[in-house]
């Protein structure tokens, strides 16, 4: 069995990165081929604010290899909400814009809190809300939330139960839930620096290098996942190089596992 941890950034369009990041003279219309070439996932931000067309995903998809894999940020709609028991015409919107045109690169949806308060009845009735399958197709699902009132076993224990794992957010001002409730694990870094050539510091890259590893390949108690970790804003202009970064300090940790069994995508 083949183990991930995907490195990757949220986006693809960004003109900061054209000369950094894209080579000078690269065609807009290429930058996802070129990114998604060298990063094992990106993160599709766009759909927080807007839905898609069917053939936008379609084209998405032809535009990067086989076995690379984008996730896909809930829309707002659906997540900025006073009741988020009512989000259910809206959840069923967003998941019918066209998902499944991604195919086999479809990866977790992942649905953001930012400003939510954690109210054990409402919460779980919004996750509830989210199908394991679309159109057959089998759906996994992240919460992210950054209110302090979210540290709480009750949070924990609906996500478990249903399969939804919780994203390891490393933020300044939010609390960083290290529970592993999913098949899967999700991860966001959010303290980047444009002044710091990988984005991070190295010695905080190695530590998320090892942390990632460890997720992966599981214990005795917890079986191998697929990870994903994804820089992201402060420092976006570094974002690509980290990810990089971070994907080249994994390879050495995978060689521990004693042979070919493992493969970390982001290079």
């Amino acid at each position: 069995m083949t183990h991930l941890v995907r490195t990757g950034i949220g986006g693809w369009v960004f003109p900061p990165w054209r000369g950094v990041f894209y080579p000078p003279g690269l065609r807009q219309a290429d930058e996802l081929a070129f990114a998604s070439r060298r990063l094992g996932a990106i993160e599709i931000n766009a759909t927080s604010k807007s839905l898609q067309k069917p053939e936008t995903f379609a084209r998405w998809a032809t535009q990067t290899p086989e076995d690379f894999v984008f996730t896909v940020k809930g829309h707002q709609a659906c997540t900025n909400r006073k009741v988020l028991a009512e989000a259910g015409e809206s959840v069923a919107r967003f998941l019918g814009q066209g998902l499944t045109e991604l195919g086999s690169r479809l990866g977790p949806i992942f649905w953001q809190f930012i400003y939510k308060a954690f109210d054990p009845a409402d919460f779980g009735a919004f996750l509830d809300l989210l199908p394991a399958e679309l159109d057959g197709r089998p759906l996994r699902h992240a919460v992210e939330v950054r209110h302090a009132s979210f540290a709480d076993p009750r949070f924990v224990d609906l996500c478990r139960a249903r399969g939804v794992a919780i994203v390891l957010l490393d933020h300044p001002s939010s609390p960083l839930i290290e529970e592993t409730t999913a098949d899967f694990s999700y991860a966001r870094l959010v303290r980047g620096s444009d002044d710091i050539e990988t984005g991070y510091p190295p010695e905080a890259l190695d530590a998320w290098a090892k942390r990632l590893h460890a997720l992966s390949a599981g214990d005795g108690t917890q079986a191998p996942r697929e990870v994903f970790a994804f820089f992201i804003n402060a420092g976006k202009v570094r974002a690509p190089a980290a990810a990089m970064a971070l994907a080249e300090r994994l390879n050495p940790l995978d060689q521990g596992l004693g042979g070919g069994g493992w493969t970390s995508a982001g290079l």
